[in-house]
């Protein structure tokens, strides 16, 4: 059985983060209730439907009244003016935490404005998805992700450790940063690879092709790679103006290697364009594989099939009756008569695993991609 960590926490903006954070907190038992706060009544039923909270209101003074953790999940641009509007009914003890992707602005402007007994730790989790709203939270969306928590030499150690022990409960994996270290780095590994996803694709009318031409070659690793772009247009203006310091350093770096890459092939040096790949192969390769990232999180499994008549439908109805969710699915390769391989994406790597096994136990041949 899970220990209660807070009698009641009251979680702000109820969306998809929010709404992974309360279905993950009330299924784990980690607090006596979860509240949330909405903009609209609409929304309090569709979030109690799902089970992200156990009850709702669009009232500070309702919502807030015995919480001792309240969880800011609404847009960075906006977390600010929550802090500043719900001062008035916080309780004495109250740990404040959030779920944006920024961090220094906020942090400063918590130290200024909260009382001495009112504590704030910065959160991250490091996960998301392209789709939007709390229809689209899951209750694994948190599990195995990097959750960041900022510290600076303000911050409670009492509180931090509250909020460290919540994220390690939920089955996320805690990291302490300093606030400007934090967004220094999701600028480089979150909101430049987003901006440079935008602008690859931006990019593609302007080559002189036929566009239809061209996104018909793009279905493949150019979709892949952009893919961040589908994102939230709203939510990512929010993240570029809170974090533009930190972004406009990281792009005078991409922009310098960016020259040195043109120098390099204008020179057609080969043994540099080598190294320059090989270099990038080296450090990819590096990059954890069990844990979540910054950018959403797809978990894969690639199964080979002979040529038979309706094996995606037959799989695809194992899936649904194991209430396993499909992400996306893609045919990677067919030839007529010979079969191909068929790739599955989930959402959670326990989605995945139980897809892998059951798969596996119906004669598939399956591997983890």
């Amino acid at each position: 059985m899970k220990m209660e960590l807070f009698k009641k926490t009251a979680i702000i903006g109820v969306g998809l983060m929010g709404g992974s954070l309360g279905m993950a907190l009330r299924n784990r038992r980690l607090t006596e209730k979860v509240t949330g706060i909405f903009r609209n009544e609409e929304k309090i039923k569709a979030a109690q439907r799902l089970g992200a909270v156990d009850a709702g209101t669009t009232e500070f003074k309702e919502g807030l009244r015995g919480a001792e953790l309240v969880v800011i999940g609404t847009p960075v641009g906006t977390s600010i003016k929550v802090i500043e509007e719900i001062i008035p009914f916080l309780e004495p003890g109250c740990i404040i935490t959030d779920l944006g992707s920024t961090k220094l602005e906020l942090t400063e402007a918590a130290e200024r404005l909260l009382p001495p007994d009112i504590y704030f730790v910065g959160g991250h989790p490091m996960t998301g998805s392209e789709e939007s709203g709390v229809e689209a939270a899951n209750p694994y969306l948190l599990e195995n992700a990097i959750y960041v928590l900022t510290a600076g030499e303000n911050t409670n150690p009492g509180a931090l450790q509250a909020v460290k022990l919540m994220v390690e409960e939920i089955g996320a994996q805690s990291l302490i940063m300093d606030p400007e270290e934090h967004d220094l780095v999701v600028a480089a590994v979150s909101h430049l690879p987003h901006l440079t996803a935008v602008t690859l694709v931006n990019t593609i009318p302007d080559i002189g092709v036929d566009i239809n031409k061209a996104l018909v070659l793009a279905a493949g690793g150019f979709r892949d790679t952009t893919r961040v772009a589908m994102s939230s247009p709203h939510m990512w203006k929010d993240i570029c103006l809170s974090n533009r310091k930190m972004i406009f350093k990281t792009l005078k770096l991409f922009k310098k290697k960016i020259e040195e890459l043109e120098k390099i092939l204008n020179e057609q040096n080969q043994s540099r364009i080598i190294g320059e790949l090989e270099k990038a192969r080296e450090i990819r390769v590096s990059i954890p594989k069990r844990t979540r990232g910054l950018l959403p999180g797809i978990y894969d499994l690639v199964v080979l099939v002979g040529d038979v008549p309706g094996v995606i439908g037959k799989m695809a109805t194992l899936f649904g009756n194991a209430g396993i969710n499909i992400k996306d699915i893609e045919i990677l390769k067919n030839r007529e008569e010979e079969g191909g391989s068929i790739r599955f994406s989930f959402s959670s790597l326990e989605e995945r695993d139980r897809a892998f096994k059951l798969l596996g136990d119906e004669g598939f041949q399956v591997n983890i991609r």
